[in-house]
């Protein structure tokens, strides 16, 4: 193994392990499904080395947040937005309604103080989900500019001088 594949392997798996710390920092773990769907893969063909990662889609809305359909205030750099018609129907509801039931969570009535129902209480959260968006948590991206940062720009020139010292030293012998 090459000391470049060394090197971009670490990055792999830095970036991955970092996004998966945050994930569970953020409170965003609940049923480890996008946790667990974080990999890496690195591809070594013809001399080239290529790293590429992949995850649930909805990871992709966790890390870049979402423009609500009334309001881009929580996500103006989002590239993606509610009500374009371009997303799955009814995926932002059966997650939320998943969520709600997995975290056992209900709001009270304003009249009564009893507990509303899961399905109100989804609708209620995914209402407001839609209208105003969600947040980016840059779970992914973070860890990947700080480890691009750390193993790209500055580990893997080293790495290529070692490599290329041993390939020198093994012609010249």
């Amino acid at each position: 193994m090459t000391e470049v594949e060394k090197t971009i392997k670490r990055f792999r798996d830095y970036v991955i392990q970092q996004s998966r710390s945050n994930l569970t920092k953020g409170n965003k773990n609940v049923t480890k499904q996008l946790y667990n769907s974080i990999k890496g893969e690195v591809v070594t063909d013809k001399g080239f080395t290529i790293v590429g990662f992949s995850m649930d889609e909805h990871g992709q809305y966790q890390d870049k947040g979402v423009k609500g359909k009334t309001s881009s205030a929580k996500a103006p750099n989002s590239p993606f937005k509610f009500g374009s018609g371009t997303g799955r129907k009814g995926g932002l509801t059966q997650g939320i309604n998943k969520w709600v039931r997995t975290r056992k969570f209900q709001f009270r009535d304003r009249r009564s103080g009893k507990f509303l129902s899961y399905d109100s209480t989804a609708y209620l959260i995914t209402r407001s989900v839609f209208q105003k968006g969600i947040k980016p948590s840059l779970f992914f991206t973070k860890p990947f500019e700080a480890g691009y940062k750390k193993y790209i720009d500055v580990d893997l020139m080293k790495a290529f001088g070692q490599d290329m010292e041993t390939i020198i030293d093994f012609n010249l012998k």
